[in-house]
């Protein structure tokens, strides 16, 4: 199979003939060879219409746009116009039997990085992202498609007193016997990708909102939901209307800091109702120091409702139990046992955060009403992030904050903190010992922070 929808330099046609080409097919059920393969089958004729031909990848669309794999068309279909695919592919072209979808060939780039999540609610995975990259190699994919991957020996998570059968099971089963049903959270580029050798592959432990996948695309979106949802919990709701529940769990990629950027940016305006708990000084304390701070943080919480309790690298207080401590086990007991507290009385809403949720306990990840994982920083949010951090720094009259955000996608907030150190240090650097005495005199100019730049994405390259 050709990557990137390509074919080899010796069949190549002119990509002038079929720019722009689209055609609209009639949609069949797809064999039952090629359920959750990700093949579409449609004659030659149209395949020829479009520039591809077997193993290329084609673009799909109907109330949403999906790609999928070309192959030749079944001989009693030829000459019909009708393109077999299966329900995953239906689902996520959004288009029933019997629909017209648009078809043309896709514009594929490699996929860096593919993140996935069970399908399923209730279904607790820990597996290896490469365990799944074997069963989808070559594969097109999109943010939010519903795919399906062969699964091997898992480790299952169900909440119930079926988990030692279900593991036992498992174990049993040759690789590639069951089939995983999984939802792409996101991906690295966007648009189109296909899944290669080189692709990270990550899965989350368990299932997030599809709806809110697609739509989630920046921190403006993530601020208004939040919102919302704290104002329903904390807000003078009829009692009809209340629901038992206990918060939401923000995390984003490892070490980025990301979280608490927008954690800061949520709890602005609400300042007066939070009580923060950080997980790395309650750790530093004796075990009776660490219940004792613990219990006393959710009962003013609770005596002072309508409350927001932040819980800051919960990780650390809620760590998996195969590797946890005595001591991690006793904290991790205590947290469960007031956040059930929380669920009872109503008007108080716990916000945790995390850059390492595979180190949470899979009681406390069910326990959170909800778990969002942060997208990365936008042109806009690493503006303000430049501006927090640059609002103290002297700066030469040259450096332009707003090209400087438009020139470092992919940055975290970890990542911008460090660029403006190490600009601060390029200056003094350049300016020698004597003026960095007389502060006054040390400016930072863009030259510092281009420099500044080229280190960190050197360092970037050098982890990969």
């Amino acid at each position: 199979m050709p990557l990137f929808g390509k074919r080899g330099d010796d069949d190549k046609q002119d990509p002038s003939e079929n720019n722009n080409k689209e055609i609209n097919l009639r949609v069949a059920e797809a064999l039952k060879r090629d359920m959750g393969k990700g093949i579409v089958r449609f004659d030659k004729k149209y395949q020829k219409q479009l520039g591809v031909e077997p193993g290329d990848i084609v673009e799909l669309e109907g109330e949403r746009k999906t790609a999928a794999i070309v192959e030749n068309a079944h001989p009693d279909d030829r000459g019909l116009g009708i393109i077999r695919m299966d329900g995953y592919i239906r689902r996520n072209a959004g288009v029933s039997i019997g629909d017209y979808v648009t078809v043309k060939k896709a514009e594929v780039q490699e996929a860096k990085r593919v993140v996935l999540a069970p399908a399923q609610r209730g279904v607790y995975l820990d597996m290896p992202g490469d365990l799944v990259k074997g069963n989808l190699f070559g594969r097109p994919v999109v943010k939010g498609d519903l795919i399906v991957a062969s699964g091997g020996k898992l480790e299952f998570h169900t909440g119930s007193s079926f988990d030692k059968l279900f593991r036992g099971l498992s174990e049993s089963l040759p690789l590639g016997f069951s089939e995983l049903k999984f939802i792409v959270v996101n991906t690295t580029p966007k648009g189109i990708v296909q899944i290669t050798h080189n692709t990270e592959i990550e899965v989350l432990p368990q299932a997030v909102d599809v709806a809110r996948i697609l739509n989630e695309t920046n921190y403006a979106e993530f601020q208004e939901y939040v919102d919302l949802f704290l104002r329903l919990y904390l807000g003078v709701i009829p009692p009809g209307l209340k629901v038992a529940g206990i918060g939401i769990l923000i995390y984003s990629e490892l070490g980025s800091e990301n979280e608490k950027f927008f954690l800061d940016k949520i709890l602005d305006s609400r300042r007066d109702r939070v009580h923060y708990i950080n997980a790395r000084e309650v750790v530093g304390h004796t075990l009776e120091e660490a219940l004792t701070l613990l219990e006393n943080t959710f009962k003013t919480a609770l005596q002072n409702a309508p409350a927001i309790i932040v819980i800051d690298s919960i990780h650390l207080l809620a760590p998996r139990r195969d590797t946890a401590g005595e001591f991690e086990k006793r904290i991790l007991y205590k947290l469960l046992a007031l956040l059930g507290e929380v669920r009872g009385a109503g008007e108080v809403v716990v916000l945790s955060t995390t850059d390492n949720i595979e180190l949470i306990d899979q009681e406390v990840l069910r326990t959170f009403d909800e778990t969002i994982k942060l997208p990365s920083l936008s042109t806009d949010d690493r503006y303000e992030v430049l501006l927090m951090y640059t609002q103290h720094v002297p700066l030469e009259v040259d450096v332009d904050v707003n090209d400087i955000s438009n020139n470092t996608e992919g940055y975290t907030v970890k990542d911008l903190r460090r660029l403006v150190a190490k600009a601060i240090i390029n200056a003094a650097k350049r300016m020698g010992p004597q003026e960095i005495q007389h502060r006054h005199n040390v400016l930072v100019t863009m030259k510092d922070f281009k420099k500044a730049m080229k280190e960190i994405d050197n360092a970037k390259e050098d982890k990969k």
